[in-house]
């Protein structure tokens, strides 16, 4: 066994797509996942504190990519003009080169409702952590909720778009398509809405 080796994370998480894919996330062991790439299943535990965590373990720098959207919007953006270039700085963290690794995590997730529970909650804590960052901005509770909630939404359906077999657009355009639909739907129904 090698005891230490640099890039250990990559390799095991690497190892463990490929492994839930073939043989199943309920299947495989974080011991099967550690012996496949030469580590032990202690090295395995230093990096991951379970095997679901190998599926989760960029979430902090997804909310982090959202939060320096939030604060990279000019002081004057209105809730939704920052939830926009929130999405734009997250879908920065998914270029091109990362959607095949993108839809074969997602087709393992998509296989376990304990796995899809917890990218649901992921999105939920990124939606969280957008309207507490609108909060500070000064947006008042209920826009900030609206507008964090959105942009998850958004994302959500962007993503899922981004990875289909036959798509070749950026996540980032996609974003700012669907974010545009958004738009048109609230700005028809606003017309119709009695005050």
């Amino acid at each position: 066994m090698v005891r230490w080796e640099p890039g250990a994370a990559e390799r095991l998480q690497k190892a463990a797509l490929e492994l839930f894919a073939t043989r199943g996330f309920e299947q495989t062991t974080a011991t099967e996942i550690a012996e496949s790439v030469g580590l032990t299943e202690r090295t395995f535990f230093r990096h991951f504190s379970d095997k679901r965590e190998v599926l989760f373990h960029g979430q902090q720098l997804l909310a982090d990519a959202f939060l320096a959207g939030v604060d990279a919007a000019p002081p004057e953006a209105s809730p939704i003009e920052v939830v926009a270039s929130a999405l734009q700085s997250a879908t920065s963290f998914f270029p091109a080169e990362r959607r095949a690794h993108s839809r074969l995590r997602q087709s393992i997730i998509d296989q376990n409702p304990a796995l899809q529970e917890r990218e649901r909650h992921k999105l939920a804590s990124v939606a969280t952590t957008v309207a507490d960052a609108l909060r500070r901005r000064g947006v008042d509770e209920v826009a900030a909720t609206l507008a964090a909630e959105s942009g998850a939404t958004v994302f959500a359906i962007a993503f899922t778009q981004w990875i289909r077999e036959d798509e070749q657009r950026s996540l980032a355009d996609i974003a700012a398509e669907v974010l545009r639909e958004l738009l048109s739907l609230t700005a028809t129904a606003s017309a119709k809405i009695p005050r």
